[in-house]
């Protein structure tokens, strides 16, 4: 059996981060270690949030699966909230990335031309540090475009110059990338790109405003597919296929927009 490490937050209520993820790569058929990033009862959205930061104790935890010498088929990161985090990751890579190992990095750094209010200008550089162990990026585009510090493109969107900064990108490591999430008309279009095959436009229906958790969602189909050994353009298909299902049956019932996708009753079609 496969075995993937994810490296994000855990948060209780709302369909977001590891809650989603999880159950995502399990039922996908392989197995699923996951690192703590934060502790958090419900997503930020909410005003009454617990929130418990696990950078002190993420070294000690890790020590365990090196003391234990276990060994990971693939590397998922999500939300990183300090420098001292990105360190342990990119030590956690150093130590657990082997040759056939691969690493899905989420750069979670903003949505819509902003970046989150934890990301300065610092952690904007560090999060680069994490681009060369990339094998998969799933940045949207206003990570996309920190990530390479051009100017947000926002609506004007032009797949030419996408492509040219999926290729710039890519240089510095990563041969695959996803932009997701990109609003055309009535249309979710996410940008798939691999080095030497070029780019391919996989486009869903788009139902309602955003969703708390879609992009946790893409990773995580995405990176347990992969591990399973589908072609990365499938992988990417799939999981747009998978949000857009989720999406429809959550706007039918009713479900808030901040707590999430309602999968649960798709999980076994995956």
């Amino acid at each position: 059996m496969k075995r993937v490490a994810l490296i994000n937050d855990v948060t209780g209520y709302s369909r977001c981060s590891v809650a989603i993820q999880l159950p995502l790569i399990s039922a996908l058929g392989v197995e699923c270690v996951f690192v703590p990033t934060a502790i958090l009862s419900v997503n930020t959205y909410h005003p009454e949030y617990y929130f418990d930061d696990y950078t002190d104790r993420m070294a000690d935890y890790i020590l365990t699966y090196k003391k234990m010498n276990v060994e990971f088929d693939g590397i998922v990161t999500g939300f990183l909230g300090s420098d001292k985090q990105i360190d342990i990751v990119i030590d956690f890579f150093k130590t657990f990335k082997k040759k056939n190992t691969f690493v899905l990095v989420d750069p979670v750094m903003g949505d819509h031309g902003k970046l989150y209010p934890t990301y300065t200008k610092k952690m904007q550089d560090k999060m680069r540090e994490l681009i060369p162990y990339a094998t998969i990026i799933t940045p949207n585009l206003t990570e996309l475009c920190a990530l390479l510090e051009e100017e947000y493109l926002g609506n004007n969107i032009d797949f030419d110059k996408i492509e040219q900064m999926c290729q710039r990108l890519s240089q510095l490591g990563p041969e695959k990338i996803v932009v997701t999430g990109i609003n055309v008309e009535d249309k979710i279009v996410n940008f798939a790109y691999e080095k030497n095959r070029g780019a391919k436009l996989i486009k869903v229906k788009r139902i309602g405003e955003d969703r708390s958790g879609t992009g946790d969602l893409i990773s995580g189909i995405i990176a347990g597919s992969y591990a399973k050994g589908m072609d990365f353009y499938q992988c990417v298909q799939k999981a747009a296929d998978f949000a857009c299902k989720c999406i429809d049956y959550s706007q039918k019932i009713g479900a808030h927009n901040h707590l999430g996708l309602c999968f649960e009753p798709f999980l076994k079609e995956l």
